[in-house]
């Protein structure tokens, strides 16, 4: 069994998709860890049965939260860490220290439109393929080592909320897959 923890910031959505997808295999989520305290993740961690960490940024240096968040690490040892919705930029000292075991999903095809406003950049573009990227996380915004994306093609008649929603169908599909095949794959190495 290999286990993971998930970073969150807000809503949980992709958080409850790898959750729900994890827990038909051998493996564990063993944790998230949220840095609003008032995030509706909380709610769905509790309903997940899956224990719940509040690290906040605020009032803060980064260094201090990161100490935090490195603690909890230390005694989770998971083999993956998994950010779904987390809104902040890990220190370069952190993805150097979980190199390899830190992943992210990104609501555009990477490298193009990274940052946080990759879907209305996208929708802006005049792209007709838009899709996900599931990258490993570095030191930069949205600049790791592509592992895989989803992509689907646009009419040009679509909304923004519609694009958006068809954004997050790619995530719930291809999010959770990715996480089970990088635990399988440190299951194996173990």
């Amino acid at each position: 069994m290999a286990e993971a923890v998930v970073f969150t910031s807000g809503n949980g959505s992709n958080f409850q998709a790898i959750c729900e997808a994890v827990a038909e295999t051998e493996h564990k989520i063993t944790a998230m860890i949220c840095n609003k305290k008032d995030a509706y993740s909380f709610v769905r961690a509790a309903k997940l049965g899956i224990p719940a960490y509040h690290v906040s940024y605020l009032g803060r240096s980064r260094g201090e939260t990161e100490a935090e968040i490195d603690a909890l690490l230390t005694r989770l040892k998971p083999d993956l860490i998994v950010l779904a919705g987390f809104m902040k930029l890990l220190s370069p000292e952190m993805t150097e220290k979980y190199a390899g075991k830190i992943i992210n999903i990104h609501p555009a095809l990477l490298p193009k439109y990274p940052g946080t406003h990759g879907i209305e950049e996208s929708f802006a573009s005049p792209d007709k393929e838009l899709g996900v990227t599931v990258h490993y996380v570095d030191a930069g915004m949205d600049t790791g080592k592509v592992i895989r994306q989803k992509s689907f093609f646009r009419t040009g008649e679509e909304t923004i909320e519609e694009i958006e929603e068809k954004i997050h169908a790619c995530e719930y599909e291809i999010y959770p897959q990715t996480v089970i095949e990088l635990l399988n794959r440190a299951e194996e190495g173990k």
